[in-house]
């Protein structure tokens, strides 16, 4: 605090958004809207940088896009149902755009305190671009960095010896180059089973590790799921989803595919797993193209992979599809 008060050159803002993702460019909208003044500080070098930098080629949104308009501007009704990558990176800078929004790119916040004495939070932010500390002092602070910050890779004995290439989810885009190979997956989510799929379409050798239960549904179920959220008890929304993946999918727990005790909307209101939406890797894990491991990594030797259950496989490349952490607890110097 000594350090901020010494200094006369620390900017005074109104409001003080922490991300520049979706929900922080939503926020400085409709707070414009109201006549009030706020700030985003983005880390990356763009808004949406998650969009733009850490997603691969194919994805498309799993919800219509009535689902997926941000305040006070829906989509266009000519836009196709399930917006593909490029096209929501373009509604959220035409959105951006429409409603001002300021911004401070390549700002990344190293600690936000309230100073009860001033009734203002104290924001310090680094300048990437230059490497100089940033003071900022704001009556209102917005923390909307989001869940998927940090890449979470797990620890595995012997990672290092594998003599392939490792990659995290975050940083895969397409499966240019590995046709013909043998690829392992690890992680059963959103990310992990369209990875499996992409690379099994481009012809690669695609195995994935599925150790959790897992409810698969598809766009359309989901969609209905979501919009009888609005009219229907959830208890009775989850047995209408499960009566249609079973008509659609069959019993998915032959193929390894195991469902939760708990329904599929139970789970993505109760908890941070989300059902995952399938783009076609059912089919491919129905037919063989795609194996699943129903094991973890026990550890890895050179191009060999052992698993938990004894069995061992090589492998020409492991993309690790294992989520991430949120960083906001690590900066916000206060208990949430």
């Amino acid at each position: 605090m000594a350090m901020v008060e010494e200094m006369s050159d620390y900017v005074e803002e109104e409001v003080i958004i922490v991300g520049a993702g979706p929900s922080g460019l939503a926020v400085a909208a409709c707070l414009s809207l109201r006549g009030i003044r706020s700030l985003v500080l983005e880390r990356d070098d763009c808004i949406a940088p998650l969009w733009r930098h850490r997603t691969y080629e194919r994805v498309c949104l799993h919800l219509a896009k009535h689902h997926c308009a941000l305040p006070h501007a829906p989509h266009d009704a000519t836009a196709p149902t399930y917006l593909p990558r490029d096209d929501f990176i373009h509604y959220l800078d035409a959105y951006a755009k429409r409603f001002a929004v300021r911004s401070h790119l390549y700002r990344e916040v190293r600690a936000a305190w309230y100073d009860s004495a001033k009734e203002r939070w104290v924001v310090e932010a680094i300048n990437l671009d230059t490497g100089r500390i940033e003071w900022y002092s704001t009556k209102h602070l917005v923390a909307a960095a989001g869940e998927n910050d940090e890449k979470v890779v797990p620890e595995v004995l012997g990672l290092d010896t594998f003599h392939g290439k490792v990659v995290h989810a975050a940083d895969y885009r397409s499966a240019e180059g590995f046709k013909g190979k043998a690829i392992l997956v690890v992680g059963c989510g959103n990310s992990g089973m369209e990875i499996a799929y992409d690379l099994a379409v481009a012809g690669a050798s695609t195995s994935i590790v599925v150790r959790s239960k897992v409810h698969l549904v598809n766009k359309e179920i989901w969609n209905v799921a979501m919009t009888l959220y609005r009219y229907l008890p959830v208890w009775v929304i989850d047995k209408l989803v499960l009566l249609m993946c079973f008509a659609v999918f069959g019993d998915t727990a032959r193929y390894g595919l195991c469902r939760p005790a708990v329904g599929p909307l139970t789970m993505k209101l109760t908890t941070p797993a989300y059902p995952v939406v399938d783009v076609g890797t059912f089919a491919k894990i129905r037919s063989g193209e795609i194996c699943v491991v129903p094991a973890a990594i026990k550890c890895v030797r050179g191009s060999t992979v052992e698993f938990a259950n004894g069995k061992q496989h090589a492998f020409d490349a492991i993309v690790f599809a294992t989520g991430y952490r949120s960083t906001t607890k690590q900066w916000l110097k206060v208990q949430i």
